[in-house]
């Protein structure tokens, strides 16, 4: 009898991540917060948005809630489900990437076709945000399949440079540099996690490299960010007045800050306030403390989402696990350092807070895997 009921048994026998989960719901809430206010004022005074100042908060409102539901499912959904459709979701992310370039099928928005769209709904979602995570659950079964073959070069780490690669292609078509360098770390994080050799991920850091500076060269405008970014005060170059408006806000923000709702610079000063440029705001509205504790919150996230990784009972769940905060911490990251333009612009968002509806969904997706293998954990 015993022996019946231990076969019943829930595979999960542990509860979710609690501290997890409230740091990415406040994370969420003060986005919203933040969001409203860095929208409000052009949002009112833009056609494209019908005049209407709730524009930003309303639709943002609209995907945290669906990416709430999809994370409440993921959440309750036995993690190595991921592993068996692993090949299929590979493939049809990859798919949609190309659907995007597909005329009347895609959406072009600032010079770039990146966004499929619903025609008469005013839906749109980017499939580059769901490619780096479909990288993490292929890469994380790969591994976990096979940890010896990691070693090897051609075994190992080539398929998954081809993968990386195909991607990569993909994203420069979209003219998404910026998510191509992104999910370019994402799969060397992957590699190094699975035990890929340092040296063969120097190699293939020696052949990136040239790729790259490649890449910035082919197209007039990954030059004229890279220019502006070198000395965004005095640079000529289309974009550097956003670097400068975004520096004068965390400037006038101070310590403490000028206080919610009272930023100078959302006044039409600022372009992309309420996505790229977000922390920015909100430096400038609850100053250097403001700042801090928003930086904390991630690191407590990512703090957590170690804890998973080095505890979980398998090695798919750990990989998956390391790979979702790898990517939470970099995105982030990245995010931060263009707004106080430590790199060169580009347009990635601010994970759980700043405005972009399909980042949020996924990351919120992604956040439910990560609570599901909380679960799972010694």
């Amino acid at each position: 009898m015993e022996n019946r009921l231990e076969k019943r048994r829930p595979f999960y026998t542990g509860q979710l991540d609690f501290p997890l989960l409230f740091a990415i719901a406040l994370l969420c809430a003060f986005g919203l917060v933040m969001l409203f206010s860095a929208s409000y004022y052009y949002a009112q005074n833009t056609a494209a948005t019908k005049y209407d100042g709730f524009f930003y908060l309303k639709s943002q409102a609209i995907y945290l809630a669906v990416g709430l539901v999809a994370m409440y499912v993921v959440s309750r959904v036995d993690y190595h489900f991921f592993d068996k459709i692993r090949v299929f979701a590979l493939v049809g992310t990859l798919l949609l990437m190309l659907l995007v370039l597909v005329p009347g099928l895609g959406v072009s928005r600032n010079g770039a076709q990146r966004w499929l769209g619903i025609p008469g709904t005013g839906f749109t979602f980017q499939p580059s945000e769901l490619a780096k995570f479909a990288l993490i659950v292929y890469m994380a079964g790969f591994m976990s399949r096979r940890p010896q073959a990691m070693k090897n070069l051609t075994k190992g780490v080539f398929p998954m440079l081809f993968i990386m690669g195909a991607f990569g292609l993909v994203l420069l078509l979209q003219k998404n540099m910026s998510m191509m360098v992104i999910l370019l770390m994402t799969g060397v994080v992957m590699l190094f996690l699975g035990g890929a050799e340092i040296k063969h991920l120097l190699l293939l850091a020696g052949i990136a490299l040239p790729i790259l500076v490649v890449a910035v060269l082919m197209e007039d405008y990954r030059q004229s960010r890279v220019l502006m970014f070198m000395n965004p005060w005095e640079s000529t170059e289309e974009g550097a007045y956003q670097l400068r408006q975004a520096l004068i806000a965390l400037g006038a923000g101070g310590v403490f800050g000028q206080g919610l709702n009272f930023s100078r610079q959302k006044l039409l000063f600022l372009p992309y306030g309420e996505s790229d440029f977000i922390f920015a705001i909100i430096g400038e509205e609850l100053g250097f403390i403001g700042c801090t504790l928003l930086i904390l919150a991630y690191l407590f996230i990512i703090y957590r989402g170690i804890r998973i990784a080095m505890r979980c009972k398998d090695r798919f769940g750990s990989l998956m696990a390391a790979g979702i905060t790898a990517v939470i911490g970099m995105q982030a990251a990245i995010n931060i350092a263009v707004a106080t333009s430590s790199i060169p612009p580009t347009g990635q968002t601010l994970p759980f807070v700043s405005a972009g509806g399909t980042s949020l969904m996924i990351f919120l997706a992604a956040a439910g895997i990560l609570l599901n293998i909380s679960r799972n954990i010694e």
